[in-house]
């Protein structure tokens, strides 16, 4: 949806962007590997989450942080049985807690990779929501990182987009409110109201 010229005027030096780069491409084949589903999916959160970061006028450098973190959020499910993921979101309990352990196996994959440290919280916290009720630690508000708060909703969007079977159903106007009616419970509002402006064009958002 967006071009990656976006997210290509960033400072970074030349040595830490090849580590990054050979790290995240290692990292995307054994995805591709896993589950072209989960690599396609990883592809699209990073490119929705970076623009909505660009739209909200972050630091290049968190930008970049953000894009990357986007490619690498879902990481952990690498983890988890195929048969389990083929399965979501229909999981019995036992499914569902070894779900909810991938944001801390994929940060703890990445802690000490070249590179990877900052993505790390972005990565551990981005099945948490605004509320309180997300996982694995139950962070509330400004406590998430907003990396992690810009990915979640990313995140939450794609799979309505490619996992809901009603999807086709929907109108844009009826996905904008979907994800609206979430604003101030599970999403950070500011970051609800940047990402619907940047998907949707500036949809009115209140009809």
């Amino acid at each position: 949806m967006y071009s990656s010229s976006l997210f290509q005027s960033i400072n970074t030096s030349k040595g830490d962007q090849y580590k990054l780069d050979v790290v995240v491409s290692h990292f995307l084949d054994l995805m591709q590997i896993k589950s072209r589903n989960l690599y396609e999916h990883s592809i699209r959160v990073s490119n929705y989450s970076a623009a909505t970061a660009v739209y909200m006028r972050l630091p290049t450098d968190e930008v970049r942080l953000i894009r990357y973190a986007g490619l690498l959020h879902d990481i952990g499910l690498i983890c988890i049985p195929g048969s389990t993921l083929d399965k979501a979101p229909y999981l019995s309990r036992r499914e569902l807690q070894l779900y909810k352990k991938h944001p801390d196996l994929g940060a703890n994959m990445l802690e000490t990779c070249p590179g990877c440290r900052d993505l790390v919280p972005y990565i551990r916290f981005h099945h948490e929501r605004w509320d309180g009720t997300g996982f694995p630690k139950h962070l509330k508000n400004v406590n998430i990182p907003l990396g992690a708060r810009i990915i979640s909703l990313s995140s939450y969007y794609d799979d309505v987009i490619y996992s809901s079977p009603d999807f086709k159903n929907k109108s844009k106007a009826d996905v904008t409110r979907d994800i609206f009616s979430g604003s101030g419970i599970l999403f950070d509002p500011d970051v609800t109201s940047a990402f619907l402006k940047v998907i949707f064009h500036n949809t009115d958002i209140s009809n």
